[in-house]
């Protein structure tokens, strides 16, 4: 970000189940960036899995976050409204031979994982098993998974604002990644790109885990001419036991502490730790 660029930052929830203290302790951290360098917050709901997506889930957490002093900026933006954006850059990816058609069921998917995976949400190394031997661009059919083909042996570098420098190399690290579903829906990596490209985003920050995902979205920046922007990475929070705090964590829900009686206060207190 230039020194005279405006600082624009987000939230970007997913309404599957309810905000938890990690959730919460990653979005009052952006909205303390985006506090301290007099810029604007906006909210955006990831709503692009429709079995687990629930109107109750974006209720709970639009009061959650108004309940955590969390403020942010125009009314919220909302990604299955927004399908016609993502099919467009599909579309560019796909006939510049950037994209191809995956067969793999997940079971067959299943039985390529060769080791146990990190805690993280991330998907494995894709074997290849699909992937065409040339890049001429392909014709678009309905009901079939497409994945993107990342430049093997490349080492996509950052440097995270807040983890410092970071380097994963394509094919090792990930392989080629989905970028479009059979139910004729985006995948995280391409609708997140496209949204913080039109919603003018100059810093992301969300959990440590997303780390690797970084390297991809940058891949698809490139590959669709969009402009980069920073990343600062938070460190998960994790329960007693040191296992990543998720959305199975009903407990540490926002809205159980509430229940209980904590005061925004006591929660926030619990960022800290």
């Amino acid at each position: 970000m230039s020194a005279h660029q405006q600082y624009v930052g987000r939230l970007a929830p997913s309404p599957t189940g309810l905000l938890h203290v990690g959730h919460a302790a990653t979005f009052w951290t952006a909205y303390q960036r985006a506090q301290e360098r007099h810029g604007i917050l906006l909210l955006r709901d990831e709503d692009l899995d429709p079995q687990r997506s629930k109107q109750e889930f974006v209720d709970a957490m639009l009061e959650d976050l108004a309940w955590l002093g969390i403020e942010w900026t125009a009314p919220m933006i909302v990604q299955s409204k927004r399908l016609i954006l993502y099919r467009e850059a599909f579309l560019r990816l796909l006939a510049e031979g950037l994209a191809y058609p995956c067969s793999c069921s997940r079971r067959e998917l299943a039985r390529m994982v060769a080791a146990p995976h990190e805690d993280t949400d991330d998907e494995p190394v894709y074997s290849g098993r699909c992937r065409p031997t040339t890049t001429a661009a392909r014709t678009f059919s309905e009901g079939v998974n497409y994945r993107f083909r990342v430049p093997e042996g490349e080492t996509v570098s950052f440097t995270d604002v807040n983890m410092g420098a970071q380097n994963y190399t394509a094919g090792a690290d990930f392989g080629d990644f989905l970028v479009w579903r059979k139910d004729g829906l985006p995948s995280y990596q391409l609708a997140c790109v496209v949204d913080d490209a039109a919603m003018g985003i100059t810093e992301v920050v969300r959990g440590a885990d997303l780390l690797k995902s970084t390297a991809r979205q940058i891949l698809l920046q490139r590959a669709l001419s969009l402009g980069a922007v920073d990343y600062f990475h938070t460190r998960l929070v994790r329960d007693a036991d040191g296992v990543r705090l998720a959305k199975r964590h009903d407990a540490l829900a926002i809205r159980k502490l509430r229940e209980r009686g904590l005061r925004c206060e006591d929660v926030r207190a619990m960022f800290a730790r």
